[in-house]
């Protein structure tokens, strides 16, 4: 260990850009036993591991690192996936230059920090190739069942906790593929969508039930999954879009990042779309402009990118150095031919019926907001106009109204509309009835939907009367 002094921060190989723009495979190359030794070793073996406890999952990864160093990778994926139940899709979608990579001790002392992420990813991928990937199996069989709204992230890492507790466990969806956005909101550059089938499979295999296409409220009443499961654990997430209030905004060709998304990811798997196919939702020889600076706008920049676009541009209202998203991200996206226009926000929309044009005005950013980020300021007088065939509004998400889509009474809501759930366990306002992530916290990351999901499988186990400990499967 101690390499860091010697042998410096190295990453996967990363295909060029002129290479990956034309098609929806991921990036990044796997990392070669060797290299992911060595890169391993660079790890110093913190008394404090700042990595660590940066981490939503807290996962134990100078353990798995220093294992991964001396090549005893079986270890390394045993102590990896006792806290992350999806490490191989952390390992490609954390922002770990946010969390664990930039917490990262070595990168604060200026070495560069540890390719934490990268190594992840390796040791389950490795694992998978080994057969050391195995469904979790109870050891006995329960009667209690527990039924789960969402197939997320949050959802089937509970699904998957309480499954390995011998619960019986239904998780019911509405799109026809379980995974939530981790199926139809992240493109394929990033975590291609066989990662998370592979995941979905092995659920299935250790006896969870799906019912997919399944839209509650509609098809199926809570009360009626209320009714036939012992406890109920809500994982819908947050897929209301932000809308943008602004004269034109109502044009054709202005569409929700989300649509857009899912209707790419749809493609992929070889789905009929007729609004790809109409040109609704393609990018395809247009002038395109994403508004907002968030991992959905990037994902959306340099999904255009691929479908054909002839120039793609991105308006954010403050500097890059404020920006939500991933700066790697934005490099890759920068690499790939995206044009990012910072400080700018968008005014109005120009076009009869269907848009041709932005109306776009000049910021500067003034004094700090509540968060303590300066606030952006409009400059007078210097809106201009921006040709687009097709804009996409990456500007977030909200929670949708549950209790009144879903016709409950006595669930209570936050004032921001979220799910109003007790901090650690998830316990809501009804009896027997648990919350987690995104509908919970807010829009937010997988890791911490996991890590919500996992704590939520814990507590329903004691409703149930069972062990409180979630442990990792043998």
């Amino acid at each position: 260990m101690l390499k860091f002094v010697t042998i410096p921060r190295d990453m996967p190989p990363k295909r060029q850009a002129e290479d990956r723009r034309d098609d929806f495979m991921e990036i990044y190359a796997e990392f070669a036993d060797a290299k992911a030794e060595e890169q391993s070793g660079r790890c110093s073996q913190c008394g404090v591991p700042y990595c660590q406890t940066h981490c939503p999952l807290h996962n134990n990864i100078p353990d798995w690192l220093r294992m991964t160093a001396e090549g005893r990778l079986e270890e390394a994926y045993a102590i990896s996936q006792s806290t992350n139940t999806f490490p191989e899709i952390c390992g490609r979608i954390c922002p770990q230059d946010r969390l664990c990579e930039g917490n990262c001790v070595i990168e604060q002392s200026g070495h560069g920090t540890v390719t934490i992420g990268s190594v992840e990813k390796y040791i389950t991928d490795t694992a998978f190739e080994r057969g050391w990937v195995k469904p979790s199996l109870p050891s006995h069989e329960r009667e209690e069942s527990v039924g789960i709204i969402g197939a997320g992230p949050a959802g089937l890492a509970a699904a998957e906790a309480l499954r390995r507790a011998g619960v019986q466990v239904t998780v019911y969806d509405r799109h026809d593929r379980a995974g939530g956005l981790m199926t139809y909101g992240i493109p394929g550059f990033k975590l291609e969508k066989e990662v998370v089938m592979r995941r979905v499979h092995l659920l299935e295999e250790s006896g969870v039930e799906f019912v997919t296409s399944c839209n509650v409220g509609d098809d199926l009443s809570f009360d009626a999954i209320r009714g036939k499961h012992d406890a109920v654990l809500i994982a819908t997430g947050v897929y209301k879009s932000r809308d943008l209030d602004a004269p034109g905004s109502g044009a054709a060709g202005i569409v929700r990042a989300l649509d857009y998304l899912t209707c790419s990811n749809r493609k992929s798997f070889g789905d009929e779309v007729p609004e790809f196919e109409s040109g609704e939702l393609n990018a395809e020889g247009k002038k395109v402009v994403v508004i907002g600076g968030g991992d959905t706008a990037m994902d959306c920049v340099r999904t255009a990118i691929r479908q054909g676009a002839t120039s793609v541009k991105c308006l954010y209202r403050r500097d890059r150095a404020n920006m939500p998203g991933s700066q790697r991200e934005v490099q890759n996206a920068e690499e790939e031919g995206v044009e990012f226009v910072w400080l700018s926000a968008p005014a109005g929309f120009e076009g009869e019926e269907t848009v041709a044009g932005v109306t776009i005005s000049k910021m500067r950013l003034g004094a700090p907001d509540a968060s303590g980020r300066r606030f952006p300021e409009v400059i007078e007088g210097a809106d201009y106009l921006e040709d687009a065939d097709l804009v996409i509004k990456a500007l977030g998400f909200e929670p949708e109204e549950l209790p009144k889509l879903w016709g409950v009474s006595g669930l209570d809501v936050t004032r921001w509309g979220t799910i109003r759930a007790d901090y650690g366990t998830g316990r809501t306002s009804l009896d027997g009835v648990f919350a987690a992530g995104d509908i919970v916290r807010g829009a937010s990351l997988v890791v911490w939907a996991i890590r919500d999901g996992r704590d939520c499988a814990d507590a329903i186990l004691q409703h149930l009367g069972a062990a409180a400990t979630v442990v990792a499967a043998e």
